[in-house]
This record gives C-alpha cells, sequence and structure tokens, in this order.
C-alpha cells in the first residue's frame, strides 16, 4: 500500500513540475520511464534551472549515461544516494526509484521551502550580528552556530511541521503533530486552506462530516481555487498509518503556494531592512577577511574563501525572494533599489576575491584555469545572428577556429592537471583538494562532454548560414543565364 501511493504521489508531482519544461512531459509509468535517463534531466533541469549533459538516443549505453549524468549532478550538490546504483534504475527497481525520487523531492522542494521559513522563526543560524566578530568567545560561537546550521538542515521535516501547525494552531481545535494520522480527518488541510483563503472552507460544517468527505473537498478547493495538482486521494489517507513521505510532499505544495501570495508593503519593508543589515554584514566580514588573509598562502586563502562562501551561500537563502524579486526598476521602492545596489556590490566583491585568488594559482594551475574560464567564456556565447549571413559565416568561421585552438590544448592540460604533486618541498598542499576536483569537474563535464554539441551546432548554424546565402541569392538570379552548362559552372563557382 505505501509503495504504491508513494508511486501515485511521486508521479502526480513529477508531472506537475514537467508541465513547465519544454515541451512538457507526462510521466505514465514512473518505473519504465525513469530507465532511460531523459526523465531524470528533465525534472533536474526544471528544478535547477541548469543545462545538463546528455545523449540523445535511447540505445542501452545511452540510458546509462544519462542516468550517471543524473546521479553526477545529484551528488554535486552534496547530496548522499545511499544504494542507488544506475544498473537498479534502469532495472526500474521499486524502492530505488522511489527512494531517488523522494531524495529529489526532499531537497529541491521541502528543504528549499523549509530554508524560506528560517527568517521567521529567528534560526540562530541566521544570526548576521555576530557575523564579524572574531574574539575567540565569537569563535566558538560560530562553531556553534556550524552545528546548529547543520541542525536546520537536517530538521526540514521539522519546520514544515512547525508551520503546518502555526497554520492550523488559528482554528481552535485542529491539532497537528505529525505527517500521519493528524491528517486523516481532512480537517488539518482544510485549516490550511482557511489561513491562507479565508472564506473557502466553513471548519464547523467539516467537524460533522465523514473523514472522505473532508479529504475529498480540501483536494477539490486546494485544486480548483489555490492551483494545488491533486497529488492524493481520500482513501490514500482516510487509513490507520498513512505515508508520511506522500503527506509531506503535498502539504509542502501549500506553503509553496503561501510563498507566492502577495505581502503587505510593512511586511516587504521589513525584509529589505533585514536584508540590508546582512548584506551590510558580509560586505564588513569580506573585508575584514580580505585584511587579515593578505600575508597567508594561497591554501589558507582558497580555505578562507570556501568557508566564507559556504556560509554565505546558507545564509542567503531565506533573503532570495526578496534580493531577486522579479519586479521591475520603475516598481521598486527607494529601499529595494537600495538593498539591490547593495546586493550586486556585494556579489560583485565576491567574484573579484575569486578572479584574483584564480590568477595567484601556483603554476601550471594558473594556465590551465584562464583556459577553462576562456572556453567556457566561448560557450556561454550566444551564437551569431542568421538574419545577416554574410556577417554570420564570418563569425562561426572565426569561433570554430579559436574553439578548436584551445581545445588543441585539452589533452595536455588534462594530463598535467591529473599528474600534478599538490605539495611544495615542506610536504606542505599547494592547493586545496576541492579546487582541484572543482577544475576537474569542469574539464571533464563542462568542456569534454560539451565538446561534440558545441561543435554540431556550430557546423548547424555554419550550414544554415550558408543555406540562407544561397536563398538570398537564388532570389536575386531571376534572369537567363543560358545553358545548363553555364548554370552549373556559375553555381559551383559561387
Amino acid at each position: 500500500q505505501r509503495e504504491f501511493t508513494q508511486k501515485k504521489t511521486f508521479t502526480s508531482w513529477i508531472n506537475s513540475i514537467l508541465a513547465k519544461h519544454t515541451p512538457p512531459y507526462v510521466v505514465s509509468d514512473l518505473y519504465t520511464d525513469i530507465q532511460q535517463g531523459h526523465l531524470l534531466l528533465d525534472l533536474l533541469e526544471v528544478l535547477s534551472g541548469q543545462h545538463l549533459p546528455r545523449e540523445k538516443g535511447f540505445n542501452t549505453f545511452q540510458c546509462r549515461s544519462n542516468i550517471e549524468n543524473a546521479l553526477t549532478f545529484l551528488k554535486s550538490r552534496s547530496l548522499k544516494l545511499i544504494n542507488i546504483h544506475v544498473a537498479d534504475i534502469i532495472e526500474g527497481k521499486p524502492s530505488i526509484v522511489l527512494g531517488l525520487i523522494w531524495t529529489i523531492i526532499f531537497h529541491f522542494h521541502i528543504e528549499e521551502l523549509a530554508r524560506t521559513l528560517a527568517c521567521t522563526y529567528n534560526q540562530p543560524s541566521l544570526d548576521c550580528s555576530s557575523a564579524v566578530d572574531s574574539s575567540p568567545k565569537a569563535s566558538r560561537s560560530a562553531k556553534k552556530s556550524a552545528k546548529i546550521k547543520e541542525r536546520w538542515k537536517m530538521s526540514a521535516t521539522k519546520a514544515l511541521l512547525l508551520w503546518a501547525k502555526e497554520q492550523c494552531s488559528l482554528h481552535g481545535s485542529v491539532s497537528v503533530t505529525d505527517f500521519k494520522s493528524s491528517w486523516r480527518s481532512g480537517l488539518a488541510f482544510l485549516a490550511i486552506i482557511q489561513t491562507l483563503r479565508p472564506g473557502l472552507v466553513d471548519l464547523e460544517k467539516a467537524k460533522a462530516r465523514s473523514n472522505k468527505e473532508n479529504l475529498k473537498e480540501a483536494f477539490r478547493i486546494a485544486e480548483l481555487e489555490l492551483n494545488i495538482p491533486r497529488l492524493l486521494e481520500p482513501e490514500d489517507v482516510d487509513i490507520v498509518n498513512p505515508d508520511e513521505k506522500s503527506i509531506m510532499t503535498y502539504v509542502a505544495q501549500f506553503l509553496q503556494y503561501s510563498k507566492n501570495l502577495p505581502e503587505s508593503e510593512e511586511d516587504m519593508q521589513e525584509k529589505v531592512r533585514e536584508a540590508m543589515g546582512w548584506l551590510a554584514a558580509q560586505e564588513e566580514k569580506l573585508a575584514k577577511l580580505l585584511v587579515e588573509t593578505e600575508k597567508e598562502t594561497y591554501y589558507q586563502k582558497y580555505k578562507e574563501m570556501m568557508s566564507f562562501m559556504e556560509t554565505f551561500n546558507q545564509e542567503k537563502t531565506p533573503f532570495l525572494p526578496v534580493l531577486l524579486s522579479k519586479r521591475g526598476e520603475a516598481e521598486l521602492s527607494e529601499g529595494q533599489q537600495q538593498m539591490r545596489e547593495e546586493w550586486d556590490k556585494v556579489i560583485s566583491q565576491i567574484n573579484e576575491w575569486k578572479a584574483k585568488l584564480d590568477q595567484m594559482l601556483p603554476s601550471p594551475l594558473d594556465s590551465i584555469e584562464a583556459w577553462l574560464q576562456e572556453v567556457e567564456r566561448l560557450q556561454a556565447e550566444d551564437l551569431p545572428d542568421l538574419q545577416d549571413p554574410f556577417k554570420a559565416v564570418s563569425l562561426f568561421r572565426e569561433i570554430i577556429v579559436i574553439f578548436k585552438g584551445l581545445m588543441d590544448c585539452f589533452d595536455s592540460h588534462l594530463d598535467t592537471l591529473q599528474s600534478f604533486k599538490n605539495e611544495d618541498e615542506k610536504n606542505i598542499p599547494l592547493v586545496l583538494p576541492e579546487k582541484l576536483e572543482e577544475m576537474k569537474r569542469r574539464l571533464f563535464s563542462n568542456i569534454r562532454s560539451t565538446n561534440l554539441s558545441t561543435f554540431l551546432e556550430y557546423h548547424y548554424g555554419l550550414c544554415s548560414a550558408i543555406a540562407n546565402e544561397v536563398k538570398l541569392k537564388l532570389n536575386i538570379w531571376d534572369v537567363k543565364y543560358g545553358a545548363k552548362e553555364s548554370v552549373e559552372s556559375l553555381l559551383e563557382n559561387w
């Protein structure tokens, strides 16, 4: 029963996500559809907003490669994939497939949403006021804070439960203590709907109805009025021991809905003030680090940067909705404009710091890093505009020559990177292992895996440009050119 419910719930959740994919994709049988790997890559691309390398075919090798790419991407985000192997996914083993999908749901959906609650619940991990204090007492506090951050990361389930409790507490006798039997009556779902959209639910009438009637009503209203996909059916919940993961997946959608509700101006101003305070603390902390590490070795400088970025990335999550507001410049208040400028300033300072560190890499890593950045820059550039075929042909040729020249160095850089001895004459590490691994990953995943596809894209563009040029020429050749041979000669010469 549990496996059946999870398969149905997870499939509905995946379909709600893949509805945003271009083109949309619909999963009919999770265990079968996942075997090709394309489903996993499509899902991860929508959730992460990143483009992932893939094989376009469907033979065994290509399917295996696609699944490996998906698992590699998940591992790069520090997700622990215990006992999840490519062979098991290719076979469509139910327990393995469901375990993998739950890991994805928890990380990309539940955990990300729960992090946004950190400010609301005043988690100690977001105490920015002590971020720049380097006293011994503060150092102990920082260690304690690091442990709290790890606990916070692990307690996304508790955060979601606390949020659900708060929504239900506004309605008297509706109590929520877990993600199992607390939801069986359907009253908890109805109470959350009533909190988010007052007037849609009559809780007094609901208390006199059966569990199944309440669950049916809650799922119907959520789907029609809140546009929340119907992941569950009454019979999935109205049992002695309903599936916790399925209920969490569904409840998280209500939290997502609450995050999308328009905020009052007062609430927005308060969030802007909090974000400005945090940004000021980051800027001060960064400036202090630059001074303190000025005479340190490259190894220590990079280690400090990694530590700073880890904390920065953890702490920024709750502020991202207000920092990256999609409002246009004209719609922003003065405070929001100042905040956006401050955010851009901090990001610019971090990027400058990273660029300086890259230039300070010991030889020959510095030249490999410069080469990596040049190839990545070329890959990220937009293709030339084909509206001007003459210019496009010329630009395509230039790009292909440059790209070929860069890729001629691939093997030598790979050999150098793999044989690099990471220690000086005193056996002290020169570079943090994480930096070496990052460079190897970029070399293999970002460059080697996209080499062929990049070339194909360039050649396709070149052919398109030539085809457009031929059409353009033929359109003006509207007079007679004599015999067939002279026309053929003319075309050949052209």
